[in-house]
């Protein structure tokens, strides 16, 4: 009897311990996070690597630069969503990507090709301790997403995930010999500020073929935390601007929840959506405006693919 005590109390106490480590991981998790939130000046690095073919001809580098606000939007047991803001010349703000962050989040979508992307759930065991990254694009549609632990050991805090997205913006509208983006994308939080450190795969997606990789690419996001009050344009224009953002992720949100696959149309009366948003924005449009617009980006089937030919 007394060894079946003994047996039972080491378990709850083994039980109670790794209920702790668990929440404690979380909290150091939540940490990491939420330190990309602030005023950053960041610095935009691109170099093309390996191509297999020989006769491949290299692009150029690319490099930029910008002031960008983080802001944090919502926040939750388990879930962290950080809205970045660019202050272009000191006189205009730009609304630009968000990421969401979702503990042992299950439902992710993945980009397919030609402006399409998959909605699935993940086993229950698959994501267990993981957290979703979910990058959206200036107007709230999908971007990418994909689960991964955050690692903290060796005093470095890093995640680090491998997943599809579309063409990046600084070749979008440029290159027409490849259509899907194999993002290796790394955060990793650094003494000054954090890095966005990416290895990607610029590869050519058909139907029923493999990817065939054209190029890879290294990149490098550098964000270097500065004063707060360097971003404080991006700051008010949020707090003018937050409450019909709220609205159009709202009605993303009930799209998302039916979706199995969603194609979006690039334009519509020759103008993508980010565009239609603008007057919107200025006239404060309701939810029911905001929705019946960004039904008309929702296309049957996809747009023919004029990539990677």
């Amino acid at each position: 009897m007394m060894k079946k005590f003994i047996a039972l109390s080491a378990l709850l106490c083994g039980l109670t311990f790794a209920v702790h480590a668990q929440e404690e991981k979380k909290q150091q998790d939540i940490t990491a996070i939420k330190a990309m939130c602030g005023c950053y000046e960041v610095t935009f690095k691109y170099t093309e690597t390996f191509a297999p073919e020989i006769d491949y001809e290299k692009h150029h580098d690319y490099t930029a630069s910008a002031l960008e606000w983080a802001q944090l939007i919502e926040e939750d047991d388990n879930k962290l969503s950080i809205q970045h803001l660019l202050v272009v010349n000191d006189t205009m703000v730009v609304k630009h990507w968000r990421q969401d962050w979702e503990y042992e989040n299950r439902e992710v979508f993945y980009y397919d090709k030609v402006n399409s992307w998959k909605f699935t759930t993940l086993p229950r065991e698959r994501v267990k301790g993981q957290w979703t990254q979910k990058v959206f694009q200036v107007d709230d549609s999908p971007r990418y997403s994909g689960s991964a632990t955050w690692i903290h050991a060796d005093g470095r805090h890093y995640w680090e995930n491998k997943t599809a997205s579309p063409l990046p913006r600084r070749e979008y509208t440029k290159r027409t010999d490849y259509n899907v983006m194999f993002r290796g994308n790394r955060h990793e939080i650094t003494d000054y500020g954090w890095l966005h450190e990416q290895d990607n795969d610029k590869v050519i997606r058909e139907n029923d073929r493999e990817d065939l990789l054209l190029v890879q690419e290294k990149g490098y996001n550098r964000y270097t935390k500065v004063a707060d009050e360097r971003c404080q344009l991006a700051r008010d224009w949020w707090k003018e601007n937050e409450k019909f953002w709220a609205k159009v992720r709202n009605s993303w949100s009930a799209i998302y929840d039916k979706a199995g696959v969603l194609t979006l149309k690039k334009k519509v009366d020759n103008k993508p959506l980010y565009m239609h948003f603008y007057p919107l924005a200025k006239e404060a449009h309701g939810k029911k405006e905001i929705t019946e617009l960004i039904a008309k980006f929702i296309a049957d089937k996809p747009e023919a693919d004029v990539q990677g030919k």
